[in-house]
């Protein structure tokens, strides 16, 4: 893995050099974009608007449009917007994590401490363990301040993203049932069928299985092999009996359990 930012974690008056990493990466197949006339490949460029010419990445600048002007941005002023942030995860709090919603997460990464950090690192990170809190912090990166969440994770400190709440859409034009208005007798025939179906939750059994049953099928065209698609049967309503549906439920994974 390559780091893809370094600064410091500043933790009361303790400051912890880290490397930032993604801490994921994509299931899905890297499929290319092509002309179907001759499967040649597309190519995207940057091109100059005026000339038509297509310019070099190290080309190009960053700008903010002002009475019809570009004022040209450089990485100095960036970080004069807030130079100690460009370059510090600010602790500003502890709190549970179960009382930020999942809504708020946006993308996780694991923090690697630096030369000389790996004392303060394991101080951190095995104080949020015996505590059960996780740190709320702001810093910036790729010019764009953000929130986020230090938490534990095995032996790593993970950094994960949050969004700000004006980041979060309003509910109020959805239209929603309104609350408690459940017949009781369902409700708890209902709570029966969740607490039948919980178990410890365990990420290893859960595969992205689209992927590779796709990858199978190209693998298949390649041989030359014909695809029959699967017949799907769209149910467009429910039956309105939902005592009936739920009891049917219970039923069903009594027998395939």
């Amino acid at each position: 893995m390559r780091s893809i930012w370094t600064g410091s974690i500043s933790f009361g008056l303790i400051n912890i050099p880290i490397k930032l990493f993604s801490a994921v990466q994509e299931s899905s197949l890297d499929l290319d974009m092509l002309d179907k006339n001759d499967n040649s490949n597309i190519k995207f460029k940057r091109v100059n608007e005026t000339t038509g010419k297509e310019v070099a990445f190290a080309n190009i600048v960053k700008g903010y449009k002002i009475d019809d002007k570009y004022v040209i941005l450089e990485d100095k002023d960036f970080e004069a917007a807030d130079a100690e942030k460009t370059k510090t995860i600010d602790i500003l709090n502890f709190t549970l994590e179960k009382e930020i919603d999942s809504l708020y997460y946006e993308q996780p990464y694991y923090l690697e401490p630096d030369k000389g950090a790996a004392n303060a690192y394991a101080l951190l990170r095995d104080a949020m363990a015996s505590t059960g809190k996780v740190g709320v912090t702001s810093f910036v990166l790729r010019n764009k301040e953000a929130l986020a969440i230090l938490k534990p994770y095995k032996d790593v400190i993970v950094l994960n993203r949050i969004r700000f709440e004006q980041e979060i859409r309003d509910t109020s034009e959805l239209k929603l049932p309104a609350v408690s208005k459940t017949k009781l007798k369902e409700i708890d025939m209902a709570n029966k069928l969740v607490e039948q179906l919980t178990e410890p939750f365990d990420i290893s059994k859960y595969k992205d299985e689209y992927t590779a049953k796709l990858l199978k099928i190209i693998k298949d065209k390649a041989k030359g092999k014909k695809q029959t698609a699967p017949k799907l049967k769209v149910v467009h309503k429910q039956s309105d009996d939902l005592m009936s549906m739920l009891k049917a439920s219970l039923e069903n994974k009594k027998k395939s359990s």
